[in-house]
């Protein structure tokens, strides 16, 4: 008599259950990806709605660099893919949490300080995902970004960024989380409200600090000079009521991208209430990219050791970003999320997300058949049961949520399109969607399957259709 999934122990089907899942996902996105690739490799010419758009040299660069980044993902998908079922069908997980409990033994600490032994699991944990990602992230960076110019970085400078993150991450991560384990055991059966308000107000927090305390340790905010621009920017926040009280032009945004690390460019705007400050890069402004500086002729200036070790700045991609009509255009864009309420929106909706799962979570962490099936036949840590019912029970949700946050983000993104249009600004908002795809070789052919499960954000060629009708106003 054939042995089927539904004949083993309750524990046994609830770990099949979440691999075979998982691989689900996992060949799901693998076929996207084929078919995607399938369009870098077929479309070799410029289509000719186009035509008018981009210059087939351009084209070409993108449709290559698109494709590696391609091939890249699968090969680096198909190897988490298999590291994280290694991990889980050699017990992984409890043999970590085993070495952290011999760690805190060999200070003095008992079993009983559960919290203590989180911590170090926590940490030993995140080393090992930064060792074993390391030659991913290398390779990336020097081969596929150094290829098509969009890499700035040295080696030093890759690896001292590195361990910058990891040091900030771990001196966040551990209190946090040895508060948010403190509040679980000592909450009763109201712990998940409390775990959840503890969340928000961390989230709040790091929402609040991030620009000013955290990213500068890894780029440099200087305030965008008097002038033109500035002048421009202000007088449009004002006509909407944006209560701007600083503009920044920063090197990239932190842990990101930067002029330092990639040539990619962005803005954004952060702050609660009325104190709302913009960030625009340094590599979205014509007239401040390094890439549009390096090849003017430069007076001689003594060169600092930090300059010539962290930054090679390569004038890759000639006449980067865009000018002052066209930032404000994008600008508007972004003014456009806050006025439409879309910054408040996905708030709520997070803060919602967070509430059903705490409250899941309440209803599940007792169930000892969920840490048996991985591994955890005596003790049934807390921290534990967070990452198995929140990664692995929680993983079919967390696909269904996602795909739904990805179709309402491309809405938002229309309707911020929209606001701009609104404001007279379609012309150079359409110039410069063209020239920020350019400049971050966005191929702007998509598959419409992988486009409707991936793009946040709509294609070049739709946003710029529905921009089209008013361009010629």
């Amino acid at each position: 008599m054939v042995e089927t999934i539904f004949d083993l122990p309750v524990e046994k089907q609830i770990f099949y259950a979440v691999l075979g899942f998982s691989w689900t996902v996992y060949l799901w996105e693998a076929y996207l990806s084929y078919r995607q690739r399938r369009i870098y490799r077929s479309t070799t010419h410029v289509p000719q709605e186009l035509g008018k758009i981009m210059d087939s040299e351009t084209f070409e660069k993108s449709r290559l660099y698109q494709l590696d980044k391609s091939n890249f993902s699968f090969w680096s998908g198909l190897y988490s893919e298999t590291e994280g079922t290694l991990i889980l069908l050699l017990g992984g997980i409890p043999f970590l949490w085993g070495v952290a409990g011999s760690v805190t033994a060999r200070f003095g600490f008992s079993p009983d300080y559960e919290i203590t032994q989180s911590l170090v699991f926590l940490t030993l944990a995140t080393l090992f995902s930064a060792f074993t990602g390391l030659p991913w992230s290398l390779y990336n960076t020097f081969v596929i970004e150094e290829k098509h110019g969009f890499n700035q970085q040295t080696l030093g400078f890759f690896l001292k960024d590195a361990v910058k993150k990891f040091v900030v991450t771990q001196c966040i991560l551990l209190p946090v989380t040895s508060l948010l384990l403190y509040i679980i055991k000592i909450g009763g059966d109201y712990f998940f409200i409390y775990a959840w308000l503890f969340t928000l107000a961390v989230s709040l927090v790091l929402v609040t600090i991030y620009a000013d305390y955290i990213a500068p340790l890894f780029d440099k905010f200087t305030p965008l000079p008097e002038g033109e621009l500035k002048t421009e920017i202000e007088t449009m926040a004002k006509s909407i009521s944006f209560p701007l009280t600083k503009v920044y032009v920063v090197e990239g945004e932190s842990l990101k991208v930067c002029s330092k690390r990639s040539s990619h460019s962005n803005a954004y705007f952060y702050g609660f209430f009325k104190n709302k400050r913009i960030v625009l890069f340094d590599t979205l402004l014509e007239d401040y990219s390094p890439l549009n500086k390096a090849g003017d002729p430069q007076p001689e200036q003594p060169e600092s050791e930090e300059t010539s070790s962290e930054s090679k700045a390569k004038p890759k991609n000639k006449k980067q970003g865009c000018n002052n009509p066209e930032i404000l255009a994008v600008l508007g864009h972004e003014l456009g999320h806050w006025k439409l309420g879309h910054t408040v929106k996905n708030i709520v909706i997070s803060q919602m997300n967070s509430f059903l799962c705490f409250s899941l979570f309440a209803v599940l962490i007792g169930r000892k058949e969920l840490f048996v099936a991985f591994g955890f036949t005596d003790s049934q840590p807390t921290l534990i049961g967070l990452m198995i019912i929140f990664q692995f029970i929680f993983s079919p949700y967390n696909e269904l949520l996602s795909f739904c946050l990805t179709v309402l983000s491309r809405r938002f993104e229309f309707q911020a399109d929209a606001f701009a249009r609104a404001m007279g600004k379609a012309s150079e908002l359409y110039s410069a969607l063209i020239k920020l795809n350019k400049d971050n070789l966005g191929f702007p052919v998509a598959d419409w399957l992988f486009s409707m499960w991936h793009y946040s954000h709509p294609p070049l060629l739709e946003r710029l259709r529905a921009l089209g009708s008013v361009k010629q106003d």
